[in-house]
């Protein structure tokens, strides 16, 4: 079975809601999601983010998606996203893409990871956030 439809799914909601004001994460303190302090970036352009999370349950299918900025505060590129498993364990993240407008290089970068239920409420998905981790990273070549 393919995950290409939830996925799309699930970047369409991360898209929508970048327009959104911020909603608070769930304040669960089991529920989290780090950034690892070095990211990766091709000479293509292809960006390699990763880190940790921990989630305990969801009534609809959960993904880690993560973006990244460098010159600009209010510019940011979608990195990807993974399904993830809301066990109670915490588990391995890895996101990778390529931003198709923009020119990422080596260097310090600011990273936005997000564990995102899409919760079937009156049977349209929406948005339910489990946690949130801003972090400046360094991206460095791959």
């Amino acid at each position: 079975m393919s995950m290409r439809p939830a996925l799309g799914a699930a970047a369409g909601a991360a898209l929508f809601l970048l327009a959104a004001p911020a909603a608070p994460a769930t304040a669960d303190p089991y529920e989290t999601v780090t950034v690892h302090p070095v990211g990766r970036i091709a000479d293509d352009g292809t960006v390699t983010l990763s880190g940790t999370y921990r989630c305990t349950g969801g009534t609809g299918p959960v993904f880690v998606s993560s973006s990244v900025g460098q010159d600009s505060p209010s510019v940011r590129h979608g990195i990807g996203g993974t399904r993830a498993l809301c066990d109670g364990l915490e588990h391995a993240w890895e996101n990778t893409g390529k931003p198709s407008s923009a020119v990422l290089k080596p260097g310090a970068a600011r990273v936005e990871a997000t564990l995102m239920e899409l919760s079937p409420d009156g049977g349209i998905p929406l948005p339910r956030f489990h946690a949130v981790q801003r972090q400046d990273i360094t991206l460095t070549e791959d």
